[in-house]
């Protein structure tokens, strides 16, 4: 490969590590044709970008983002695919379900929101993270919460107040 090839490539990558907050660094080896295409198939579905990319490049492209990749670097090497995405639990949860049926994709490591998870036995913490809109939907609804206990409260007093104001007046007649 060419000089020329090899900036354009990282370039490439390094502009998908730009335009995506999760990364995933995966190993797909000894996977056929058919099962990769399968990968992809679900990837595409998911709005997860799956890539196949050697280890040198990658590393170079990491170096050249404004993120710090750094803890990332001991876990480039053998076969690498690197997974995109800007929900941070979509891949993981992806490659637990597509082992289902596949030993792999196995996870090396995963860059979400600034933060790096090394190893494959990260998967399920990795499963189990939040997404942004989920965060957002719980705070919401948790603010929400307090409002409504007391609306349901004046509402349910007003009532009663209403009530013994009638019976009191029905009294003094």
């Amino acid at each position: 490969m060419k000089k020329e090839q090899k900036s354009q490539i990282i370039e490439e990558i390094a502009q998908d590590l730009a335009n995506y907050a999760n990364v995933y660094v995966t190993d797909i080896s000894g996977f056929t044709v058919s099962t990769v295409n399968q990968l992809r198939r679900q990837c595409f579905k998911r709005d997860v970008k799956l890539k196949v990319v050697k280890n040198t490049l990658l590393k170079r492209a990491m170096d050249q983002s404004a993120s710090d990749y750094s803890e990332l670097y001991p876990t480039l090497n053998g076969a690498t695919a690197i997974m995109l995405c800007n929900t941070g639990n979509v891949p993981a949860k992806m490659i637990k379900e597509f082992r289902a049926k596949n030993a792999k994709p196995i996870i090396k490591a995963a860059f979400i929101e600034e933060t790096a998870y090394i190893g494959d036995e990260n998967l399920e913490a990795l499963c189990n993270i939040k997404s942004r809109e989920e965060l957002i939907g719980d705070i919401v609804g948790l603010l929400q919460s307090p409002a409504k206990n007391v609306i349901s409260a004046l509402q349910s007093g007003g009532g009663k107040l209403a009530g013994i104001v009638k019976t009191l007046s029905e009294r003094a007649e």
